[in-house]
């Protein structure tokens, strides 16, 4: 009677590693805002949604940059290291330049430019994702909307006049074109560093968007806002793509049509995010909305930043560039 006991208990045994791991598969995830960040928000909002439709995943997630910064994540990602991170789209222009797009200043100048663009399926979107696959071995799951881009400074910001000889936090390459354009010196810089950084007087200007402003407390740092609105801040939730091809077809299944679901619902909601967090801030910090005229000449000093990335974007870049003008 022993014999048999222990013989049953030794074959469950053998089965006890197969279903532990398939119950137990875990998803780290990298974020670089904190999770009460609209972006944190949408993540956790994904973990939700992917958690209740399967036992098999189990979804961990890091915030405020606590294992990665951003410019760490394609590489972490694509290299296998962990296996899923948020980042500003931008962090992949090293190995696709085209990617940039969406920084290219009044490019995309409007609420209906940037939904096309960036709409599941579009032209330009597509192109994009299939680049940064094969170059970086990251699958793109789904786009989360940042919102747009503003200025923060200790001086008023109303003309390109008043940003030049100054130095700009910037978080990409082409946003550093820009600042180099209207006369500025720019500095690359991680968002996670952008307190300190606007604190200690290391940059005068900084890039970024509003709900960081609010999220990462950054008007307790800096005296005024400038609602330039010349390009829209993209961030990309990215999957190692061994990771991803190695779960069953039903799980991926599971991940995708979430990444559907909270994408439309951030995308949908980002302008009243951006509005609610100016009411939140607008006690605390001076905000600076540009006529006309003024966004006139933001625009004619940032002209050529078009032309230098088609230049030398490539193929794809010019790709981009001209569906965008379509719009």
């Amino acid at each position: 009677m022993k014999k048999v006991f222990f013989g049953m208990a030794a074959a469950f045994a053998l089965l006890l590693p197969g279903v532990a791991a398939q119950a137990e598969t875990t998803i780290r995830v990298t974020l670089q805002l904190p999770e009460t960040h609209p972006l944190g928000v949408n993540l956790s909002a994904w973990k939700t949604c992917v958690e209740a439709e399967t036992e098999d995943l189990k979804i961990q997630i890091f915030p405020s940059a606590q294992l990665y910064k951003d410019n760490q994540v394609p590489e972490a990602v694509g290299s296998g290291a962990i296996e899923m991170g948020t980042a500003s789209l931008t962090r992949f222009a090293g190995s696709v330049p085209a990617v940039d797009a969406v920084y290219v200043p009044f490019l995309l100048d409007s609420a209906e430019k940037v939904g096309k663009f960036t709409a599941p399926g579009s032209t330009a979107r597509a192109a994009i994702d299939e680049a940064v696959l094969r170059e970086t071995g990251a699958r793109i799951l789904w786009w989360q909307a940042f919102g747009r881009t503003i200025y923060l400074s200790k001086d008023p910001i109303r003309v390109p006049a008043d940003i030049k000889g100054k130095k700009v936090r910037t978080f990409g390459k082409l946003l550093g074109w820009t600042a180099e354009a209207l006369g500025a010196a720019p500095t690359l810089m991680s968002g996670s560093k952008q307190f300190l950084a606007y604190q200690q007087g290391a940059v005068d200007v900084g890039i970024t968007g509003v709900t960081a402003v609010k999220s990462r407390k950054l008007h307790e740092v800096m005296d005024h806002l400038t609602l330039s609105y010349d390009s829209t801040i993209e961030f990309v939730a990215v999957m190692n793509n061994d990771f991803y091809e190695g779960l069953s077809e039903a799980n991926r299944r599971i991940i995708d049509d979430c990444g559907v679901k909270v994408e439309k619902e951030l995308r949908d909601s980002i302008f009243q995010l951006e509005e609610d967090a100016l009411a939140y801030v607008k006690d605390k910090i001076n905000i600076i909305e540009l006529t006309d005229a003024e966004r006139a000449e933001w625009r004619a000093a940032t002209v050529s930043v078009v032309d230098r990335f088609v230049s030398e974007g490539g193929e794809t870049a010019a790709k981009v560039v001209e569906e965008a003008r379509k719009y």
